[in-house]
């Protein structure tokens, strides 16, 4: 998909982050955009900066993990543009600390907007595509963390995990479907986004009485300076991934110095020895931030 002019692009997560500049970049680029979050007011200022510089947006409101909310977002969609174009399932959450401190709770709410968001945008939008029958894409956001393994985030490394092997599966499917569908897989490491500042979107009926254990202060401690000493900006990443959407490529990986992890998990697993630490190359890891 190289044309981008007049064609509708739905994105969730819009509100922040990558989402925003998604938004914003479609926007110059003429695109009609349907914006989704579930922050209120941060969807309304990404729709209000879209047509501030110009652009069309309408913004609905959308908990991804409901799947009847991402239909009611497919068939706004189709009653505002009728059709879509570009699906950026973008929307994420993240909780840490080591595994077994983590509560029911923080697994349903990390894997209900990080993985079933993903399935349900799927769901929703690709039968749309299909019937089309014209050039679209899928951009599914998951990250490093769905390539390796780092400690103390077990929750959202499982959730990125699933989103890696869903959007891999996806790519065979539509294959097979001989779909003019193209897919994009986003794994970026650390970058200024508002992940770090998830929790504000935990819904109340998910929310963990209990205090935070030791580890999983240090989780969000090391989760925050990680991500706003990222050298990358979200816009920066917004360009690197309509680049790959123009260029029909699947893996999207915006932060190279991280290859030399990834490369030490697959020697991990090809050579059946122990999982290495991939936090281990520390040097590497600083210099993709």
């Amino acid at each position: 998909m190289d044309r981008f002019e007049d064609k509708v692009a739905v994105i969730t997560g819009a509100g922040s982050g990558f989402g925003r500049e998604f938004a914003l970049m479609g926007a110059s680029l003429g695109m009609k955009l349907v914006l989704a979050d579930i922050d209120d007011a941060a969807l309304a200022a990404t729709v209000d900066a879209v047509r501030a510089q110009g652009g069309q947006a309408q913004g609905v409101r959308t908990d991804v993990s409901d799947a009847d909310q991402v239909d009611a977002l497919a068939r706004a969609t189709l009653d505002a543009y009728g059709g879509v174009h570009l699906l950026f399932n973008n929307a994420g959450v993240g909780a840490g600390g080591f595994v077994w401190e983590n509560s029911p709770k923080d697994w349903q709410w990390v894997f209900g907007v990080n993985v079933m968001g993903v399935a349900n945008g799927l769901r929703a939008f690709t039968p749309i595509m299909l019937k089309q029958g014209e050039p679209a894409h899928i951009v599914n956001t998951a990250s490093v963390a769905g390539l390796l393994a780092a400690p103390a985030m077990g929750v959202y490394n499982a959730s990125k995990h699933a989103v890696v092997g869903l959007t891999e599966t996806l790519y065979h499917d539509l294959r097979l479907a001989r779909a003019p569908v193209g897919v994009s897989l986003l794994c970026p490491a650390f970058v200024p986004t508002g992940i770090a500042d998830a929790e504000r979107t935990r819904p109340d009926a998910l929310a963990n009485d209990a205090p935070l254990t030791a580890s999983q202060k240090m989780a969000a401690r090391q989760l925050t300076r990680a991500v706003e000493g990222g050298r990358l900006s979200a816009r920066d990443v917004a360009a690197l991934t309509f680049d790959a959407v123009r260029e029909g490529r699947f893996y999207v990986i915006t932060h190279p110095n991280i290859m030399p992890s990834i490369q030490l998990r697959l020697d991990d697993i090809a050579q059946l020895r122990s999982p290495t630490d991939p936090m281990s190359l520390r040097q590497e890891v600083k210099r993709s931030d």
